[in-house]
C-alpha cells in the first residue's frame, strides 16, 4: 500500500471515528413514557436529527393533531422556536396548550412551498434555537439529506410535518426521506365522561419508520401544559384484565 493511500485510509478512520462519537454522545428528547421511551433507540427523540411527521384520519389537511404533538416535543426543549410554514392557521393558544408559548415561537411565513426547505436549512445552522419546525408538503431525498446534515452539525432538533390539500400531495408523503423517524398523527376516541362533556384528546401515534429501532403504535393521551403525553388510565386495566383472564 502507497504511503498516500495509508494517508487516505486514516483520515477516512478518523471522520467515521467523529461520526461515531457524535451519534454515541447525542442526548435525546424524551417523552417521559417507557412504553415509547424504552422502544426508542437512545430513549427518546434524537436530536440533532431530522423526525417527520403525518397527520392521518378526519381532516388530516389541518393537521391539527400533528401540529400539536410537534409542539410538545419543541416544548420540552429549551430555547426559541422556529416556525416556517406557508399557511397562516397557526394558532398561539393551541401552541401554549401543548406546553409551547407563543413568546418562544418566531413565525416565518414565505410565499411558496419550495422556499420551506432552504429556510429550514439556513435556521438548523442557528446554535441558539431549541429547534426548527417545519409545515411543508414537498420533501425528498436530497432535501432532507441536506436538512438531516445540517441538523447533525449543530444540534439543533427538525421537525417537518407534512402538510397538503389534494389527494395527489398526500401521495407525496409515501415517498423515501432521509429522515431519522417518520410519525403518523391521528385522532382516537376520548374517555368516556360520567357527566356530559369532552375528556382529554387522545392521539393513535404510530411510529412508522425509526433508524435503529422497530415500527409501533400507542394510543396516548395529547400533550398538557408542559408537553407531556400521557398513557390512558384504562389501557393499563384492559390490559391486565386481558392478562389475568388469559391466565384461568
Amino acid at each position: 500500500m502507497r504511503a498516500g493511500q495509508r494517508e487516505v485510509l486514516a483520515e477516512l478512520r478518523q471522520r467515521i471515528e467523529r461520526i461515531e462519537g457524535v451519534y454515541r454522545k447525542r442526548a435525546s428528547i424524551p417523552f417521559g413514557l417507557d412504553a415509547i421511551d424504552g422502544h426508542l433507540p437512545g430513549g427518546g427523540l434524537a436530536r440533532g436529527a431530522l423526525h417527520e411527521f403525518i397527520e392521518n384520519g378526519i381532516a388530516s389537511e389541518f393537521a391539527s393533531c400533528t401540529t400539536s404533538f410537534a409542539a410538545g416535543v419543541a416544548a420540552r426543549l429549551n430555547g426559541p422556536v422556529l416556525w416556517c410554514g406557508t399557511r397562516n392557521d397557526l394558532n398561539g393558544p393551541g401552541l401554549a396548550l401543548s406546553g409551547l408559548k407563543p413568546d418562544r415561537v418566531i413565525h416565518v411565513r414565505p410565499e411558496r412551498d419550495c422556499d420551506i426547505l432552504p429556510l429550514v436549512e439556513e435556521g438548523l445552522r442557528e446554535r441558539g434555537l431549541a429547534a426548527v419546525v417545519a409545515e411543508v408538503t414537498r420533501m425528498g431525498l436530497t432535501e432532507s439529506r441536506r436538512i438531516q446534515l445540517a441538523a447533525e452539525e449543530t444540534g439543533v432538533t427538525a421537525l417537518v410535518i407534512r402538510r397538503w390539500w389534494t389527494a395527489a400531495q398526500r401521495k407525496l408523503t409515501e415517498e423515501s426521506t432521509a429522515s431519522v423517524s417518520r410519525w403518523r398523527i391521528g385522532p382516537a376516541p376520548s374517555e368516556r365522561l360520567p357527566v356530559p362533556g369532552i375528556g382529554r384528546a387522545r392521539w393513535r401515534v404510530e411510529l412508522v419508520r425509526c433508524r435503529g429501532g422497530e415500527p409501533r403504535t400507542w394510543i396516548v393521551e395529547a400533550c398538557d401544559g408542559k408537553g407531556r403525553l400521557a398513557l390512558p388510565g384504562q389501557a393499563d386495566f384492559r390490559s391486565a384484565r386481558a392478562a389475568s383472564s388469559l391466565s384461568m
